[in-house]
């Protein structure tokens, strides 16, 4: 993700417009047409502002305890009808429920929990994590 961890700073991240424009673009550059935006922890900052501006243009959405869910109301959440699997470990206890407790409010949602996963639960348990995905990506239009 730019401007995290180890990459250099990008200016054009700095607010949730331009790292919506960046998806956009890195989107755009690969040629990817309806994809499902898979959206761990920190790709949050990135991820929410597009489906919020372009949901339509996904396929589906799978936000894994992203960071930012408290950043946008309840009705903003109403109007994606992006189909969306939240995707969390139930011990990750922290930004978990935060973020389940936002995005229950998107109309097309599934949840699935892992056991015995952490934050990182693709990470803890990949096995559960890619059954839940895969499950997810064959009910898709």
């Amino acid at each position: 993700i730019p401007g995290y961890g180890d990459s250099p700073p990008v200016e054009m991240v700095v607010t949730a417009q331009g790292r919506r424009t960046f998806l956009d673009h890195v989107l755009q550059e690969l040629g990817m047409q309806r994809p499902v935006l898979v959206s761990p922890s920190m790709s949050g900052r990135f991820a929410l502002p597009f489906l919020l501006a372009h949901g339509d243009r996904l396929a589906g959405f799978v936000p894994i305890a992203p960071v930012g869910t408290k950043d946008y109301t309840a009705e903003q959440y109403q109007g994606v009808q992006t189909p969306t699997l939240i995707l969390y470990g139930d011990r990750d206890t922290r930004l978990a429920p935060q973020a389940l407790q936002n995005l229950q409010h998107l109309p097309e949602h599934r949840v699935a929990v892992l056991p015995g996963a952490g934050h990182a639960c693709y990470l803890d348990k990949p096995e559960d994590f890619h059954r839940a995905l895969l499950g997810f990506l064959r009910q898709l239009k």
